[in-house]
């Protein structure tokens, strides 16, 4: 970004992170998917042949034609937070934003060569400055991440499942693909509320936008902190049935909860993570080529371990003491066979030294006897 495309100065002073690469604030699992997808060797490919499909420029036209496209002429507000947010995370080229009418509060990032976002009037018209700067921040870091490529796919094919919906067999495999692009897209919101704070830089106005987002313009009526306890309470309430409900409630949708968001965020906001990257250490783009797919797998596995382990619900515990009783299962397996065996080195020395003896003369626990043949009973 030039100096004349920085444009105005933000109305406070907010740390930069020049060269920053996407993946210091991916979520675990975000990060996973996307650094394999990038070391995927014809990916770019696929989805250039795939662009032809899909109807990225009738949906620019649409928005050119039935949207006001911001600027320093229009929704100047919103033209100086997308310059300021892209200077923030150095995003090189700032992309198009538009405001389109819609009474709902939403924002997207779509579009396979370039990123666009479009944010609805429902939204602006709930939020204050701080709070939508924090939304801006969100769907930017959407574009440094890349996310725009594959939410531009997951709408196509979501529209082509209700399209095939009466072929079975079709709508079955287009509906699998959906499902797990929802999934990975749900950790993706994750990453990109963590471009928001640092962005914004103000955690207590990214969490009163999520809470404004679940309960509307009635900021007097609500506090964060009670709405966080609500992600708490979610979490653990109830039985193994409120957990297949949970996760029956959360398929169909491409956000997580927002009380569940929130909560995500606040918990990153007090991490170690946080504390370095406003520090000044971070992850560099210069260096994303040189990323390891497995380091990135076993980062997320670690992660996901980590959630089962400290999870109040009541699946995921039920979960984690069937993982750790299989662990003390196997861990007590080996523990008897190399005290039978002693691990191929040889038999291990008892602490009770008659009971070794007994062992080497082949009495109780010792090896059993052998009949004529030389054969082993048993």
């Amino acid at each position: 970004m030039t100096e004349n495309d920085q444009g105005n100065v933000p109305s406070r002073q907010r740390k930069r992170f020049p060269g920053i690469s996407s993946r210091a604030y991916e979520h675990p699992a975000d990060r996973s998917a996307l650094v394999a997808l990038r070391k995927l060797s014809g990916f770019d490919t696929v989805f250039k042949a795939l662009s032809g499909l899909l109807p990225e420029r009738s949906l620019r036209l649409l928005f050119l034609s039935d949207s006001v496209r911001v600027s320093d002429a229009q929704f100047s507000h919103l033209n100086d937070m997308l310059r300021d947010a892209c200077y923030i995370l150095d995003l090189e080229k700032v992309p198009p934003m538009y405001v389109t009418q819609d009474p709902k509060p939403n924002a997207m990032c779509i579009g396979l060569d370039e990123p666009i976002i479009v944010v609805t009037t429902g939204l602006v018209e709930l939020l204050d400055e701080e709070e939508m700067r924090a939304v801006v921040g969100h769907e930017v870091g959407h574009a440094l991440s890349g996310h725009s490529v594959y939410r531009t796919v997951l709408l196509f094919l979501t529209g082509l499942a209700l399209k095939i919906a009466w072929i079975p067999l079709g709508n079955v495999a287009i509906m699998a693909i959906v499902t797990a692009l929802r999934e990975w897209f749900r950790k993706s919101e994750l990453s990109a509320d963590r471009a928001g704070l640092l962005v914004g830089q103000d955690p207590q106005a990214s969490m009163r936008g999520l809470m404004k987002i679940a309960g509307g313009n009635h900021l007097h009526e609500m506090n964060v902190d009670a709405f966080l306890a609500q992600a708490d309470e979610y979490e653990k309430a109830g039985d193994l049935r409120d957990s297949v409900l949970k996760i029956l409630n959360v398929l169909p949708r491409t956000h997580p909860f927002t009380t569940v968001r929130a909560a995500e965020l606040r918990k990153w906001s007090e991490s170690r993570d946080f504390q370095r990257i406003m520090d000044g250490h971070y992850p560099k783009r210069s260096e994303d080529k040189d990323t390891s797919v497995t380091d990135s797998f076993r980062e997320s596995a670690g992660h996901y371990a980590d959630t089962v382990r400290t999870s109040k619900d009541p699946l995921m515990k039920l979960v984690g003491d069937i993982a750790g009783g299989a662990g003390d299962l196997a861990g007590d397996l080996g523990g008897r066979l190399r005290s039978r065996f002693g691990g191929g080195q040889g038999p291990t020395k008892p602490a009770d030294g008659g009971a070794a003896a007994a062992d080497d003369k082949g009495g109780e626990g010792g090896p059993r006897s052998t009949s004529g043949d030389g054969q082993s009973e048993g």
